[in-house]
């Protein structure tokens, strides 16, 4: 017990093992197509609806990691005042992309 906090490890979300099972295997699919294509100019779709265009530099378990270079003054994610520069590498969640299309 810490700080008078009754611990009772109560499970608030457990994930169904078939689900975890096939999130795991769209990672393990995504790295890979990833890693064929690094060094290619893509377009990234998330599952937010975010879109973003830049180079495939790397893709490990959790990550896919794209080169950006942004003109002006766009917004990263549209938080207020925060803003990426150009030859920035944006770390993209891999279970939480849609599509990747590779561009001319």
């Amino acid at each position: 017990m810490a700080y008078g906090l009754q611990q009772d490890n109560q499970v608030v979300y457990q994930a169904n093992p078939n689900m975890a099972q096939q999130l795991k295997g769209i990672k393990d699919q995504i790295r890979n197509l990833c890693s064929i294509h690094l060094n290619r100019p893509v377009k990234v779709v998330t599952i937010d609806g975010y879109t973003y265009e830049g180079i495939i530099v790397s893709a490990d378990d959790r990550f896919l990691y794209l080169s950006v270079t942004v003109q002006g003054d766009q917004r990263f994610l549209g938080a207020p005042g925060s803003f990426y520069y150009n030859n920035t590498i944006l770390p993209l969640v891999l279970y939480e992309l849609l599509v990747i299309t590779l561009l001319m």
